[in-house]
Formats: C-alpha cells, structure tokens, sequence
C-alpha cells in the first residue's frame, strides 16, 4: 500500500515546512493551484471545523482525529483496516471503555494481532517514535481487557462474497485492496482470495444493534467508497465516520469521481466534513439537525 511511503513521506515533509515561513496566502494559492491542475480534490483543503470539541488518538502514523463527545464511552466501534498499527484501536479502548471490532484479512494484520494478544497486561516498554507506525512494545496493554478487541479476518465490501484481493505495488507494504487502485485499478496482478462482508452482516454476527455503534473508521483501500453506499443506502448512518480516501494519493479522474459519490452522499444524509488531515483522511460528523 502506498500509505505506508506516502505517510512517512508527507510527515518528514510536515516537519521541514513547519520551520519554512511560507506566507498563509502562498499556501493558499498553491493548494488553489494544484485543485485547478487536477492535482487537489477540494476536500483536501477543508479548514478544520471549530463547532465541536475534536480528540486524536493513535501514532502519527495511525492515528485519527474524532469528536470526543459521551455517547462514545462504553459504546462498541467498528475499525475496518488494521495494517500492523493498532495504536489508534487500542488508545480508544483504554481511553472510552469501548469495544472495538477490528476487520482487516491482510495475512500481515492478522499476525499482529495475534501478537497483541499474546502481550495483554504487558506495560509500555518504550515511546511511540516519530513516524512509529505502532509496535507491540510501544502498545499500553495494562489497562485494556482482553475483550475489548475482536478481529473479524474479512474484507468490508457492499455485498457477502468471496473476493481477489490484490498485493501492494511495493512488497514492503502490508494493505492489500479490492479496487486495486494502487495499479490503476487493473485486474491482472497479484492477488489472494478472501471472505468479504457487507457492514450490516458483521454488526448482524456480533449481535449488536446498529443504533449503539457512534463511529466507524474505514482505512481499506478504495473498497470505502463501496462500503459508504452500501451503509448508507440500508440506513447504517453511525454519527461519525473517520475515512481515508485513499485514492487521493495517485490523483486521477477515476479517483475524483469516486471520492465525489462518496462524499456527496454523506452531505444528502446529512454528514457534515469537520476535518481532513490535508491529504486523505477525513471526519464526517452527523448532528442531530
């Protein structure tokens, strides 16, 4: 998966404009420029909202940006795309009481968690480091049960099937995807069988109610645009919806479009965009308007 270079890239980028002092109206312009140029999706250059009281919890790697409100203690969650980072899953556990349902087949996540489980009650050995894509020994699993996290080895999709899921452009990469966008969506590379599931029939198979599920975060490699229609379109309508457009990280018309349905049905439901890291993860936030 591109993520892994992209977000470490992007991050020592971060790290090197910060000390630059670049006029807020040169910025502007160039994030103008490059929406023009084709280069930019629009929603890239969304001001972070200031209406509600925003949380971030993981690495800087995997972490997410959330609206911590109340309603999210001892709530279950869905958290769909593991990779080998659990700091944001584990870090909202301990800190909310919650259960979180993790969904990822990839060979490679499905052994990190086992990893996680075999270190629980195991104390924090040493700091997340910068750019730390999360490690067991950088995990706090003293004060999270054992219960509170469940992996379900599928794939989300819109409907129950058995799917080829295709390998990374880069071998070192751990996300496989259903959409292949990493290869211009082709049909001809590698790729391993899975199980995929529609939302619905995995909140169905853990016998919760969909009305107690607040948040979802969707991180599978194209396959969210699917997943968003499929939710929304049998009236799953969680609160918020923590996503990564992951296309937006080889721009192209396909791309855009498809980020364009997704996010255009959000808006119709009634989901408000609260936040984008400027790149391709975003906040969609429901009120009670």
């Amino acid at each position: 998966m591109l993520r892994e270079l992209r977000k470490s890239e992007i991050n020592f980028i971060r790290h090197i404009i910060a000390y630059i002092p670049v006029p807020t109206f040169v910025k502007q312009f160039y994030r103008k420029y490059k929406v023009a140029v084709g280069k930019r999706h629009p929603i890239q250059n969304t001001k972070t909202s200031k209406k509600y009281s925003l949380e971030r919890l993981g690495t800087e790697y995997g972490g997410w940006v959330f609206v911590d409100n109340a309603e999210l203690y001892n709530s279950p969650i869905i958290s769909a795309g593991l990779g080998e980072d659990a700091s944001f899953d584990l870090e909202f556990a301990q800190k909310y009481n919650s259960t979180v349902i993790i969904v990822d087949p990839t060979p490679r996540a499905i052994k990190h968690f086992e990893e996680i489980e075999q270190s629980f009650d195991s104390q924090k050995i040493k700091p997340y480091t910068q750019n730390s894509d999360g490690t067991v020994i950088e995990y706090d699993l003293l004060n999270i049960n054992k219960s509170q996290l469940s992996l379900i080895p599928k794939a989300l999709w819109n409907e129950q099937t058995e799917l080829e899921f295709y390998k990374p452009e880069i071998d070192s990469h751990v996300s496989h995807s259903i959409v292949n966008w990493q290869h211009d969506y082709s049909n001809d590379t590698e790729y391993i069988e899975v199980q995929a599931d529609p939302i619905t029939s995995i909140v169905n198979e853990q016998n919760i109610n969909t009305d107690d599920i607040h948040l979802i975060k969707l991180d599978i490699e194209g396959a969210e645009i699917e997943v968003i229609e499929q939710m929304m379109d049998c009236g799953f309508t969680p609160r918020q919806i923590l996503v990564e457009f992951d296309e937006l990280h080889n721009p192209s018309n396909t791309a855009f479009e498809r980020v364009d349905k997704a996010h255009n049905l959000l808006v119709q439901k009634g989901y408000e965009l609260l936040y984008s890291d400027g790149f391709a993860d975003f906040l969609y936030y429901r009120g009670d308007n």
